[in-house]
């Protein structure tokens, strides 16, 4: 994106009906460190990627605990995040001092987004530039929505953002219809293989991610480090138990054809079969 006359102001609209203040607090959002989080009939995973500036100082907290039945994984400018999330805690501990009951996930998700509208309207706000993913279970059941700095606000069964959260989009759409049947271990299974898809390379630890869960008997908590590796080793076995057999699978026709090979002699030189594989 570059400057042009209509991005000074945030209400000011371009020729083409665009806001470009609010376009570039949806990049700021682009730019942070990934969150992603994953809803059954029960739970709600919420996971995030720690990025610390330097290998000096401790990463920021992206996993904020709004009540016991509601949490938010944010990506963006962090000190947004806190704001809002501090303004999520005190409209959940209003609702409950006046009606005495839980304040309803759906409802605290409309009044954050027209907070970030207001910011859209007045000329002395700037957009606030974070994604919040509000994960919460109220009595019509467990509900995951993501907040955009718009305004705009959407309920999803599954979703990343942040940098690099396209490939855990990816691996979310092929797997996202067996969630709402899912365990609340194989939750989490998936968030954290989710997040190890945005790593490109890394290796996934308990040091670089953090992992919070809310469910059916079990209020809004963010697990400890110890048992975050635990999971992550016990996955981590599994899924090598798992890709042994497909490559035992893959070698043993392999094989077949090297026993084929010598019946049909001269059909092709034997070292541009031994260089194909060197090109790639």
């Amino acid at each position: 994106m570059f400057r042009n006359q209509y991005d000074t102001d945030v209400t000011t609209w371009s020729p083409a009906g665009r806001l470009f203040q609010v376009e570039y607090a949806m990049e700021a959002v682009k730019q942070g460190s990934a969150a992603i989080g994953l809803r059954s009939k029960s739970h709600v995973v919420l996971a995030c990627v720690n990025k610390a500036n330097s290998e000096l100082s401790s990463h920021q907290k992206k996993i904020f605990k709004v009540d016991d039945h509601i949490g938010v994984a944010i990506a963006g400018l962090t000190a947004d995040g806190r704001v809002l999330s501090r303004y999520m805690r005190n409209e959940c501990i209003n609702y409950f001092y006046t009606y005495e009951s839980q304040l309803p996930v759906g409802r605290l998700v409309v009044q954050l987004a027209d907070k970030a509208q207001v910011c859209t309207q007045r000329s002395w706000k700037r957009p606030y530039g974070v994604g919040l993913l509000v994960g919460g279970l109220d009595e019509s059941g467990a509900h995951l929505y993501y907040n955009c700095p718009s305004g705009n606000y959407f309920e999803y069964q599954a979703f990343a953002i942040g940098s690099r959260s396209q490939a855990a989009k990816t691996y979310l759409e092929r797997k996202f219809e067996s969630f709402m049947a899912s365990s609340r271990e194989n939750l989490i299974k998936d968030a954290l293989f989710a997040l190890r898809e945005t790593l490109q390379g890394e290796k996934l630890t308990s040091s670089v991610c953090t992992i919070a869960v809310v469910g059916v008997g079990e209020a809004f908590h963010i697990l400890d480090q110890e048992t975050v590796q635990a999971l992550i080793n016990e996955f981590e076995i599994a899924g090598e138990e798992a890709a042994a057999p497909d490559q035992a699978g893959v070698q043993e026709p392999a094989a077949a054809d090297d026993q084929a090979a010598p019946g049909d002699q001269g059909a092709a030189p034997t070292g541009d079969q031994g260089a194909a594989p060197m090109d790639m």
